[in-house]
């Protein structure tokens, strides 16, 4: 097939003229007042832990998509900061999640034990930060989740060498065929390669948005007696 000839484009179509009048378009001029709730010291609960679970439940109970998805944070060897969102699977003394850990991210928690998680639920108006430091999830809390996915998804963290370059979709279907018959009516056994992860959090800031950008910020510190102390930041 020849190539299709730059010439049959009108480019000019696509960009926005320069006028003296401010385009109503511009990514400078959207904006929104939020004002639908504010957050008060003498309304959040006292360990932070406790405010996420309820925040998240009114997350839940408001149907917003996917309210388990979080921006994960996590630092490079040549100490190069990465991001993307991934799904938030258990709650307990820190925030778990599940990847392969040959993966990017995996790597990096491996050998920088740090990460950052921020949950943005836009139609609650509320943001979550999240710091702390990372641990591997115990094999049986990984084989526990692992057997508890769909049968699809089992085969999929075979299937894919998660972060690796592959020639083509074509090639990526033909591993999911290959592993689909090799565990034809059988135990699908979770890989050596693919776990959980478990954030453990020494800070977490509740951000609530307020008119005129003068939102609410709470922010909690664990402190070395394993008690939290809870400060105000000016939005």
């Amino acid at each position: 097939m020849l190539p299709i000839p730059l010439y049959r484009f009108n480019f000019a179509k696509l960009m926005i003229p320069f006028t003296k009048t401010k385009p109503m378009n511009l990514i400078a001029d959207i904006r929104k007042d939020y004002s639908l709730n504010g957050l008060l010291e003498q309304d959040i609960f006292i360990n932070p832990l406790d405010q996420f679970n309820t925040w998240f439940q009114e997350a839940l109970e408001a149907k917003i998509p996917e309210p388990n998805a979080m921006n994960l944070a996590t630092i490079s060897t040549e100490g190069r900061p990465t991001a993307r969102i991934v799904l938030l699977k258990g709650l307990d003394i820190g925030f778990c999640f599940y990847t392969n850990y040959t993966s990017q991210k995996g790597q990096e928690l491996l050998k920088n034990p740090f990460a950052a998680l921020t949950f943005f639920w836009v139609e609650l108006e509320r943001q979550v930060r999240i710091e702390g430091r990372v641990e591997k999830m115990t094999e049986e809390e990984s084989d526990t989740y692992f057997n508890s996915r769909p049968q699809g998804s089992r085969i999929g963290a075979w299937v894919s060498d998660q972060s690796k370059a592959i020639e083509s979709r074509e090639l990526l279907e033909k591993k999911q065929v290959f592993f689909e018959e090799k565990f034809n009516n059988k135990i699908i056994e979770r890989p050596l390669h693919w776990g959980g992860f478990r954030v453990i959090p020494d800070k977490i800031e509740f951000w609530q948005g307020r008119p005129s950008r003068l939102h609410d910020r709470l922010c909690f510190y664990l402190q070395e007696n394993q008690t939290w102390k809870m400060e105000r930041l000016q939005p």
